[in-house]
């Protein structure tokens, strides 16, 4: 990831709050066979002090990423869009994307069965309980059963990144009336209106 000063993240709050709010990573891994990449949802591990995050992968998965063999490389992508020139002032400008991406470098520990259960029932409780009527793992002795069997066709991990790379790019390096009007433009009813986009951009600013 280039590095940009303006632009780094590493303030660990706000790190954590990337992964919880973004929880689909894609993860990355150089084998003996080449790249390999999967997409899977991740918590933040609770029972660490330091920033962790847990997840499963399918079989064959771990066998194809040689999970717990190497350094992976888990991205977490926030909040991004395009911004036109057309957005800035009069001066001669070129388009741009903004953005906030996380790089999570480091050797997964393989989970046993147990632990990789407990995460599983984690994984479910934490979205089910948005939903009207959760079903969660142990739910009913159904549930329960079912979760036991198919949780064999997955593999836990824990990554305690060893090296993290995070840029939150939000025209940091713009003037206050050009972020004025990028927002504006994100609010409104455009072709690349977003949102989630223009409310990263106000954090950033920080505002409410």
């Amino acid at each position: 990831m280039r590095r940009t000063p303006v632009f780094t993240l590493t303030d660990e709050a706000e790190l954590r709050r990337l992964i919880e709010q973004n929880p689909w990573i894609t993860l990355v891994s150089h084998t003996s066979k080449g790249l390999v990449a999967s997409h899977y949802a991740v918590l933040l591990d609770d029972t660490r002090d330091e920033l962790a995050i847990v997840g499963h992968v399918g079989r064959p998965d771990e066998r194809l990423h040689e999970l717990g063999e190497h350094e992976v490389m888990v991205i977490v992508q926030g909040p991004h869009g395009y911004i036109s020139p057309s957005w800035y002032d009069a001066d001669p400008a070129v388009p741009t994307w903004n953005f906030t991406s996380a790089h999570l470098s480091g050797v997964p520990e393989v989970l046993d069965a147990d632990e990789n259960l407990r995460v599983l029932d984690r994984l479910v409780e934490h979205f089910e309980q948005h939903v009207d009527a959760p079903r969660l793992m142990r739910g009913t002795a159904a549930d329960s059963a079912y979760a036991d069997a198919i949780s064999a066709g997955t593999v836990g991990f824990r990554l305690v990144p060893t090296r993290i790379e995070a840029k939150s790019k939000m025209s940091q390096n713009k003037p206050e009336e050009t972020v004025d009007r990028i927002i504006s433009e994100l609010e409104g009813d455009g072709p690349y209106a977003s949102e989630a986009l223009a409310a990263e951009m106000r954090r950033v600013r920080g505002e409410k």
